[in-house]
């Protein structure tokens, strides 16, 4: 017969050789071939992990492997000359489902139970004895019908040809133990990971293609809409013609003059200035999403000094635009304040409250306010002017620095003074705010003189022709060339000429 190897696992101790070792494997497989017929009383049973804190392993190192429905076959004289018993009715057990039972005092063990004992498993009790009990026997059958004092029962062991007799009472007793579940607290943890897995995402068909219920849905919400604003139109345009409405009006007619006299009109530096805010916004607010939404960068940037500052390429990108976005905004509030056109967009009297109201009733009404922008701006205008320049955009850029990797780490006072989280909570309303303003300044640029307005930004003139138009077309052409070549293949280049650029 051939010789028979155990297989041999993981080492027990970390860098140990594999278990178990190697003596006893070919121990094990020399007596498997030198007695065929007891090889699995020799064969060793691989030991697993100990059963307390520091203890051995577990089995003992004495233990062998019991042979599974095997039983010892008697020699052929003691065959010729036992006496065949008779049979007697049994209620067949199925052999998986051991009864734990101890031979009784008076009762001698069976010739194999040695070899045939059930394995012992952990204790049912904290600091108990190994369960089942030692000597419990796997069963083959139970006969039905006990003693005729009806104070045991017979046990059937292997093939039948021993017969351990067992109290009934204590039969029924260790099987319902054997059943019952183990009770104690448990004692094994299942993790937080299988209660918290993420949904599997929707495939991007079925994210694309809206349902008939929310497309119906829009449509109910967009007719809503059409019906409040035209609702708030007649509603002002009926509360404007009330006399004491057109007294308001005539008192406040949406405007004011400034305590300051300043020299009509647009230098061509306010155009420029004006270009390159809308160029920077638009590229900002597009990595500012893409930040939000990037949930697996694929290319990093890291400055040379510091290789542990690692951040994503679109952060980056993100954080240079924000940079060269307050440089912008630095140089056109010192030409401001250089020549004087500080006071259009600064509130010099209290009276703009009542003109921004006024001016903002009259837009309602669709009864437009005399437009004079090339001279002085409405009450309306000057205040979202201030508003963005003076104070959306610092509170932006303090946001911003907050969260960048700019911000000193050993400040330990200043950052609990100015936590983080108040940043990110006013950060993203900030960005909203830019965006509803932008919507709502191009449509009263095209609603309120579409020509005139383009030519007061783009070609500094007040006139009514179409050269702010063209050049406003240009400057689109721009932004979108600059917003498609967003991405890493043209930014890591200029990535790379301020620090390290990586795919991880």
């Amino acid at each position: 017969m051939p010789s028979r190897m155990l297989r041999r696992g993981l080492p027990r101790v970390a860098g140990g050789d594999p278990w178990p070792p190697a003596v006893e494997v070919e121990d094990a497989a020399a007596k498997d071939e030198a007695s065929p017929t007891s090889r699995h009383s020799a064969l060793r049973v691989r030991r697993g992990l100990p059963r307390v804190p520091g203890g051995e392993p577990w089995p003992p190192a004495e233990a062998t492997a019991a042979p599974a429905n095997v039983s010892p076959s008697p020699a052929p004289a003691e065959a010729s000359a036992r006496p065949e018993a008779p049979t007697a009715p049994a209620a067949t057990v199925p052999t998986a489902a051991p009864i734990a039972a101890a031979p009784s005092a008076g009762a001698a063990p069976a010739p194999g139970a040695a070899a045939s004992a059930v394995r012992r498993g952990l204790p049912r009790v904290a600091g108990g004895d190994p369960w089942p009990p030692a000597g419990t026997l796997p069963t083959a059958a139970v006969s039905s019908e006990g003693p005729s004092s009806g104070s045991g029962a017979e046990v059937e062991v292997g093939s039948g040809t021993e017969i351990t007799t067992l109290p009934a009472a204590r039969t029924s007793v260790l099987a319902a133990d054997i059943d019952t579940p183990l009770r104690g607290a448990r004692t094994v943890w299942n993790g937080r990971a299988p209660r918290h897995l993420p949904a599997a995402p929707a495939p991007a068909s079925a994210r694309r293609r809206p349902t008939w219920p929310q497309a119906i849905a829009a449509l109910m919400g967009a007719a809503a809409l059409g019906v409040l604003a035209g609702a708030a139109i007649a509603f002002v345009r009926a509360l404007l013609s009330f006399p004491f409405m057109q007294d308001f009006l005539a008192a406040f007619p949406g405007e004011y003059e400034p305590a300051i006299a300043v020299a009509p009109g647009f230098a061509p530096w306010v155009g420029w200035q004006h270009f390159f805010n809308v160029f920077l916004m638009v590229l900002i607010i597009r990595s500012g999403l893409r930040v939000r939404s990037e949930k697996r960068p694929t290319v990093f940037w890291s400055p040379r000094n510091n290789p542990k500052g690692k951040i994503s390429l679109t952060l980056w990108f993100h954080q240079a635009l924000d940079i060269l976005w307050l440089v912008n905004g630095v140089i056109f509030v010192v030409l401001l304040i250089v020549t004087g056109h500080w006071v259009r967009i600064v509130p010099t009297s209290w009276e703009v409250f009542p003109n921004a109201l006024s001016a903002a009733l009259q837009y309602v009404s669709f009864d437009w306010p005399h437009e004079n922008g090339w001279n002085n701006y409405n009450s309306l205008q000057q205040l979202a002017y201030f508003t963005t320049v003076f104070l959306a955009a610092p509170l932006a850029a303090i946001t911003g620095f907050r969260m960048s990797g700019m911000w000193p780490k050993k400040a330990e006072r200043l950052s609990k003074a100015y936590p983080v989280e108040w940043a990110r909570a006013l950060h993203f309303p900030v960005m909203l705010y830019f965006v509803v303003f932008i919507i709502a300044h191009v449509a009263l640029v095209m609603l309120t003189g579409f020509l005139r307005n383009l030519n007061h930004m783009y070609a500094s003139q007040d006139a009514v022709t179409w050269t702010g138009f063209w050049v406003f077309v240009a400057s689109l052409v721009v932004i979108a060339g600059a917003w498609f070549a967003a991405r890493p293949l043209v930014l890591a280049p200029i990535a790379k000429t301020m620090g390290t650029v990586s795919g991880r």
